[in-house]
């Protein structure tokens, strides 16, 4: 398939754009090769600049549960935006989408909006900080909540990715403030907390890690997780900026039983809008201000726009059958999936919860960062671009989650499986 605009693009891309792109995961560093520039969405499907069409599995990163263009999320956008797109104040959209998050989600007594999730998390750390007047916190190797700086430490897909040294640029002094255990090694977490609980002020975790690939936890880790920072009096923050209204309307929060102080969310609340929230237990949120000290602010926080698209798909994912609907698709292409790794012989294993999935290669558990970084990235490049010739667009890095939408279809899933078999029977005679 041509993809000569693509490549023109992004010669002329790199000229001005570090990379030639503005997220590092775009330039296909992990795969190699020239990244495809898109021109449009429809439902399932993307169309590139040389007019390619492909089965998107990657949904601009998760936020697209509905779809590419879904039809009533741009009708309710049209009418938005018909009285303006920004106005630096509150709006009755603003009240609707706080009532309805808190709704869902009832550990969320109370919620501020943002921008990204990003501002999400370090928010809510600047938050538990104030609230427990302690400096520290304990996140886990491999998963990623952001760019700032004292959580860029051991983070997740785009790190290991581009093989970066773990926080350049992040003064020892910040970095320091961040313990880093491993994800469902109870033992490793509990460790920490023994030297170091006094001064810990939140324990920052994805509840099922989407950043080094799907990762769910072990059986009662999150419960453990739960548990400890209790005794230790420190705040239990889930990152949901991934996982929130994607594996289920109540996030993996309402999946495991587990209920945190505070909670991140962005992506699907934003319906493809930039749009995040954190929020959480009222006596922690009432120090935000302006009713309380900890400052937090942002000109395009609660932007009409995004508001409006963020409660047009809540409104659609609250409708009865959404989650098993999206259950079957992920079920399917898992089958599928694991059906030619074993006819083929190829050695691997299939993360998957919901409509998040990942194919590891070379390994057969992976339950940690670790784990992870074993897997074949040669061979996940091959098959990364195998699968693009035959029409099927996937996160272009090896650590990362595929996405499921309500707009993908039996055909398309049995499009992508056969294009798999296919890739696999031509793959095994290399």
């Amino acid at each position: 398939m041509p993809l000569n605009r693509s490549h023109r693009l992004f010669q002329r891309a790199k000229a001005k754009i570090p990379g030639g792109v503005n997220s590092p995961v775009r330039a296909w560093k992990g795969v190699g090769g020239t990244p495809l520039f898109i021109a449009r969405g429809q439902g399932a499907h993307v169309f590139d600049s040389d007019g390619n069409r492909y089965i998107d599995f990657v949904g601009s990163w998760g936020p697209l549960i509905c779809g590419h263009a879904h039809r009533q999320i741009l009708h309710e956008l049209a009418k938005t935006a018909r009285n303006g797109t920004t106005f630096g104040a509150p709006t009755e959209h603003e009240v609707k989408l706080a009532e309805f998050v808190v709704r869902l989600m009832p550990s969320l007594q109370k919620i501020r909006l943002v921008s990204s999730g990003t501002e999400a998390t370090m928010s809510a750390v600047r938050v538990a900080r104030a609230y427990t007047g302690r400096s520290k916190i304990v996140k886990f190797d491999g998963c990623y909540h952001g760019h700032s700086d004292g959580l860029l430490v051991k983070a997740g897909s785009g790190i290991a990715t581009l093989g970066l040294p773990d926080s350049p640029g992040v003064p020892p002094g910040f970095a320091k403030e961040t313990l880093v255990a491993k994800y469902n090694d109870v033992i490793s977490v509990r460790k920490l907390f023994e030297r170091h609980g006094k001064n810990i002020a939140a324990l920052i975790v994805e509840p099922v890690c989407g950043n080094m690939g799907v990762i769910p936890p072990d059986k009662d880790f999150l419960t453990f997780l739960r548990r400890l920072t209790r005794r230790y009096g420190t705040l239990l923050i889930f990152d949901e900026v991934i996982t929130g209204f994607r594996i289920a309307i109540g996030g993996a929060q309402s999946i495991y039983g587990v209920t945190p102080d505070l909670t991140c969310l962005g992506k699907v609340l934003g319906g493809g809008l930039p749009l995040a929230a954190f929020g959480g237990r009222r006596q922690v949120m009432d120090l935000v201000a302006p009713e309380g000290p900890v400052y937090q602010a942002g000109t395009l926080s609660g932007n009409p726009l995004a508001v409006t698209a963020g409660l047009a798909t809540l409104r659609l994912l609250a409708r009865p059958g959404t989650y098993a609907a999206l259950e079957a698709k992920g079920r399917k292409l898992e089958e599928g999936f694991a059906r030619v790794l074993k006819k083929f012989s190829i050695r691997g294993t299939i993360n998957r919860i919901g409509s998040m999935m990942t194919l590891f290669f070379g390994v057969e558990r992976v339950r940690n960062a670790d784990d992870a970084r074993q897997c074949d990235r040669e061979r996940f490049a091959r098959y990364f671009h195998g699968m693009l010739r035959r029409g099927i667009y996937l996160p272009p890095a090896p650590f990362e989650a595929m996405f499921v939408s309500l707009a993908h279809t039996t055909a398309d899933i049995d499009s992508t499986v056969a294009a798999f078999h296919d890739w696999a029977a031509q793959e095994t005679r290399r």
